[in-house]
């Protein structure tokens, strides 16, 4: 995947080193010269510009990448105006840096709908989520075994966990259900927030449906078979 990450704060530089591990391309931006030159060795590209100026965000291939994430952190104002010339140039997938709740709801009232809360949140998982298709959240057990919140596909919708065999054909387990519901933030706009074990503990006769999360247990090689396969 191409990403382009603009903010080096600690933040976005430690998630475009851990991308850039991951065997992504990822271009680096920032306006401050010394943050690109201790990034640069770390990253497929590095580049010094101020993407608040029009003229300069058009230098960069927004349109050959999948993913524009606005990490600038120490100036609020900075993040907003980037974050609307991002959206403005209509770029395939957005998601900008929130530092406080008031910043949160200026950004949902721009209609960004993915927003990085890195003060509650690790790049690691960051990095996975953007990385793995289907992966809402991750919680990393050991370097091999995960609790991974996964969308549920399509085609398992209706069926039950027996039938879709987890256990059985992908040596994963399937340890609840996570459904999102609609609620308004402080300026009235609705927002989904997901509320956790709406079903309590999962069962073999438990039915899944389109838009549940599912909360997955399991080697990390099993959860991305069954991810791959669904």
């Amino acid at each position: 995947m191409k990403f382009i990450i603009i903010g080096l704060g600690n933040f976005g530089s430690s998630l475009a080193t851990k991308l850039t591990q991951m065997g992504h391309e990822v271009i680096a931006v920032d306006k401050q010269m010394e943050k690109i030159e201790a990034i640069k060795d770390k990253v497929t590209h590095a580049i010094c510009l101020d993407c608040q100026r029009p003229s300069a965000v058009q230098s960069l291939p927004l349109k050959n990448t999948d993913v524009v994430l606005v990490c600038i952190g120490e100036n609020e104002g900075a993040n907003l105006l980037t974050t609307a010339m991002m959206k403005k140039m209509n770029v395939p997938r957005l998601i900008s840096r929130a530092v406080s709740p008031l910043h949160e709801t200026i950004l949902e009232a721009m209609e960004v709908t993915e927003i990085v809360r890195p003060e509650e949140e690790t790049a690691e998982r960051w990095a996975r989520k953007l990385t793995t298709a289907g992966v809402v959240d991750s919680f990393e057990l050991t370097d091999q075994y995960s609790i991974m919140e996964v969308k549920t596909p399509a085609r398992f919708s209706g069926k039950t966990i027996r039938d879709i065999g987890f256990n059985r054909n992908f040596n994963v387990i399937v340890l609840t259900i996570m459904k999102d519901v609609k609620e308004k933030n402080i300026l009235g706009i609705f927002r989904k927030v997901t509320k956790h074990q709406i079903q309590g503990v999962a069962t073999a006769d438990t039915v899944l449906h389109e838009g549940d999360i599912m909360v997955l247990y399991g080697h990390n090689d099993d959860i991305r078979k069954l991810l791959r396969e669904a």
